[in-house]
């Protein structure tokens, strides 16, 4: 039975940060979701499904794997918003050829099907697959965890970092054993759970305390003096943490980052940078940002009430007590910017000015507060030129075509604000 990791009908729950990836490219814990399905089904053949115009992105992203293409086999569907344990495919019952449902907390997790079936549904032609589609086969539940939005990875964040360190180090040896000297002036608090990978450089000045939970520091990571990082925390590869940086616990952050002030139970995409004073909490930013010096993101209302956050056009009550901004990729913010509880800034915005700027603001905008308009597309495809040039990448003509595409999907939420 081959797999197919797919997107369900509320992938849109997600944005602003699925018009650049599907659902299962997003991070909770060390990694994606995609990977923990892959490690779940070790050896298994493999399919992703995903929007077309995704469809170059992803097949670049993934030379080994097909691409939405399929060959006739029976497959197991599964949710790319699933949280894969290790032991997924013992919970699946994979070795079971019957057609049938997996559901949890009433959610369709996966799906296992006939050809025939996949044929007559054209499941193999959808960009997206309404689950309702299988109604009529029989269901059994299981207890796995799905998000529903950002802020559902945020919380699950602490157990998956814990979940992906344990995985990691099994076999990997941390470079915090070798002789105290190596890492003059520098302080380990329960030391068994913390993971230094090669050519780590911790000044003199820092603490990792591990006490609340495990800190795994990645390959070419730099954490500069007087920085304290609190556990669980993830720190992806050549990324660095300046000078006085507060790392509080739950926090993953992606490869070749920049981080600075004080950041708590957040995730943040690769080659993104907020390496300046200023909080960050219960938030959830793509790739390609650039956070400015002294922008401050709330994520309690004075209240203490339950945070209303606008997704897919609608208010949704999150239910929870902390919710902070979820931004999308290549957005950026100028210093001193102020971001209010629940707050979604799309796909390449640029805000600025005094005072909160709205708590939602679509793809492709330039302002804050006081006015908002169209950012032009050729400026913003300019701006994120420069930005991949600074990390010795090239914004190439897929690129492009993806801005495009984002651009244009995203233009009737901008026409309904007028601009």
């Amino acid at each position: 039975m081959s797999i197919c990791i797919f997107e369900d009908e509320l992938y849109l729950n997600f944005e602003p940060l699925i018009y650049s990836r599907p659902v299962y490219d997003l991070i909770c814990g060390m990694n994606t979701l995609k990977k923990k399905i892959l490690r779940a089904f070790p050896g298994e053949k493999v399919v992703l499904k995903c929007r077309s115009y995704l469809e170059p992105l992803i097949n670049e992203e993934n030379k080994k794997l097909r691409v939405n293409e399929f060959e006739e086999d029976d497959y197991l569907f599964i949710n790319g918003r699933l949280i894969a344990p290790l032991n997924l495919k013992n919970i699946l019952k994979i070795k079971s050829k019957n057609e049938k449902v997996f559901v949890s907390k009433g959610v369709v997790i996966a799906v296992k099907v006939s050809w025939n079936r996949i044929k007559d549904l054209e499941l193999d032609k959808l960009e997206v697959i309404d689950t309702k589609l299988f109604n009529d086969l029989p269901m059994e539940e299981v207890d796995v965890e799905c998000a529903n939005y950002l802020w559902d990875f945020v919380y699950l964040n602490s157990g998956e970092i814990q979940n992906d360190f344990n995985f990691y180090t099994k076999t990997k040896k941390s470079k915090t054993s070798v002789k105290k000297k190596n890492y003059e002036g520098v302080s380990f608090v329960n030391r068994k759970n913390i993971f230094v990978g090669k050519d780590v450089e911790l000044k003199p000045g820092v603490v990792l305390d591990a006490s609340t939970g495990s800190i795994y520091i990645d390959k070419n990571v730099t954490v500069f003096s007087n920085s304290v990082i609190q556990g669980p925390v993830y720190i992806g590869e050549s990324s660095s943490i300046k000078a006085g940086a507060t790392v509080y616990p739950n926090v993953s952050i992606g490869k070749v980052c920049k981080i600075g002030g004080e950041i708590e139970d957040s995730i943040i995409h690769s080659f993104t940078n907020k390496q300046h004073s200023g909080f960050l909490g219960h938030s959830y930013l793509g790739s390609w940002i650039n956070i400015g010096a002294d922008t401050n993101c709330s994520d309690l209302q004075n209240n203490y009430g339950s945070i209303k956050v606008q997704i897919n056009g609608r208010h949704i009550d999150s239910g929870r007590q902390f919710v902070g901004l979820m931004m999308g990729d290549h957005s950026k913010t100028a210093i001193n910017t102020m971001f209010n509880t629940g707050t979604v800034v799309g796909f390449s915005c640029n805000v600025y000015g005094a005072g909160f700027p709205p708590k939602y603001i679509p793809s492709f905008s330039w302002g804050g507060s006081e006015s908002i308009r169209q950012y032009k597309f050729s400026k913003a495809v300019e701006t994120a030129k420069a930005v991949f040039n600074r990390r010795d990448k090239e914004f190439g003509s897929r690129d492009e075509k993806l801005f495009n595409e984002i651009f244009e999907l995203t233009k009737e939420d901008r026409t309904k604000r007028g601009y």
